[in-house]
């Protein structure tokens, strides 16, 4: 299992109380903090500029204040249908989760509103909102996987019916990994989307989405040392977007640029704060750049601030749920620093006496089994490891029943790694 990983105080966390701060901090993000983004849309000229934000608010999957400036739109000209595919795109957090049944239904009445009051507009934002009304159709005679396909086979049709629109072009290469089918060792869409991708790089440098996708494209150990140049540049495109800060050391990871991986993780964290004291959404982030932050510390010979970090992380009290599925990223955080700190030290009897964080809903539900496996087989006590197989194999087929191919996918491996130290110990 490949687990990747700021020393912050709770109280920092404290929020301003004035209500007149409370909303709308969106507003002030310009394109120098978010990136350079063209989406022109027939709404009214006064919510254009509003619009253009959004995407770009998409495009770094700021989706909490994506929604909410779609929202905003859609008050501000109850005739944009746009707005409503805006509020569509939002709540689908792609490539992060697969929507549940409520988000689905509230997705599918955002897309026909788009569609009733799209009799007006162009056939350019039709088609878009033909493609987000794909996704969420028929939910309940096909799977996650099967929608994502629909709606990106309905985003070549708007690619191929307007070669000249990079923004069809860019959220086009992102449904193809979307879509990615599991386990393809041949890279297809991922290769696909780059392709795309790196043609708009070369004339759309400040776009965030170009850059951001290249980096997911590229999001593999087979592919990473072809990501640096946008995970170079990523971060200087949306310097305000914690996501966007962050991104880069999925690149720095995979190729060992341990410096630049830290560097990227504490920026983010730093940016996630700020949004968060602002009452921005997405304070759950913070989390995904400290699981980085803290192997990359492992990683550099820094286990005093790995260790520092864990206690901090232990300290922080719950927070709001990342992802849209239900779990507090904190918990499934602390989980993974107690599974991974002690067998990065090579302390086998404290991962073997581990007592595993219950992470209900998440692949790190099985993380502190897989430590406990490892742990105590370096001790030979194969009946544990034995319990411990059984507890993992448990975990990965409910997600498999559940059919959640993302976390049946992460489990599976922390199985077969445990299998293999149980044959060890035997």
């Amino acid at each position: 299992m490949l687990l990747f990983s700021v020393l912050f105080s709770v109280a920092a966390f404290a929020a301003p109380t004035n209500d007149d701060d409370k909303d709308h901090h969106h507003e002030d993000l310009t394109e120098t903090q978010l990136g350079t983004v063209h989406f022109p849309v027939s709404c009214s000229a006064s919510v254009q500029k509003p619009f253009t934000r959004g995407v770009a608010l998409l495009h770094s999957f700021w989706y909490e204040e994506a929604e909410k400036e779609f929202i905003e739109i859609a008050k501000d000209d109850p005739k944009c249908a746009m707005a409503h595919w805006g509020i569509a795109m939002s709540i689908w957090h792609q490539l992060w989760n697969e929507p549940d049944a409520k988000v689905i239904a509230r997705g599918m009445e955002e897309g026909n509103t788009a569609k009733k009051l799209a009799v007006k507009a162009t056939p350019r934002e039709q088609a878009f909102i033909a493609a987000i009304t794909a996704f969420y159709s028929d939910s309940e005679k096909s799977d996650h996987k099967a929608r994502a396909k629909a709606y990106s086979e309905a985003m070549k049709k708007v690619y191929e019916s307007y070669p000249d629109d990079h923004e069809a072009a860019t959220f086009y290469a992102l449904s193809l990994l979307a879509s990615e089918p599991h386990k393809d060792a041949t890279f297809a869409n991922r290769k696909q989307a780059a392709a795309i991708l790196e043609r708009l790089f070369a004339i759309e440098p400040d776009h965030p989405g170009v850059a951001h996708y290249l980096i997911h494209s590229y999001d593999k150990p087979q592919l990473a040392q072809l990501g640096i140049p946008a995970a170079r540049r990523y971060a200087q495109v949306a310097p305000a977007a914690p996501h966007a800060l962050h991104m880069p050391s999925h690149i720095f990871a995979r190729v060992g640029l341990w410096p630049d991986d830290i560097n990227s993780n504490l920026a983010s964290i730093a940016a996630t704060r700020k949004s968060a004291a602002m009452h921005m959404g997405g304070e759950g982030h913070q989390f995904h750049a400290m699981d980085f932050l803290f192997y990359a510390y492992l990683q550099s010979g820094r286990e005093a601030d790995a260790r520092a970090l864990m206690d901090e992380v232990n300290q922080m009290p719950e927070m709001n749920d990342m992802y849209g599925i239900g779990f507090d990223p904190h918990l499934a955080t602390k989980a993974h620093f107690a599974a991974l700190y002690p067998l990065e030290m090579r302390d086998w009897a404290t991962a073997a006496a581990l007592t595993p964080v219950p992470v209900p809903g998440t692949a790190e539900d099985s993380s502190g089994y897989w430590a406990k496996a490892i742990g105590a087989a370096h001790l030979h006590q194969t009946e544990e490891v034995r319990k411990d197989v059984a507890a993992i194999e448990a975990i990965h087929q409910k997600f498999v029943t559940e059919k959640k191919e993302d976390f049946a996918e992460a489990t599976e491996t922390d199985l077969k790694q445990a299998q293999a130290w149980l044959a060890f110990a035997e």
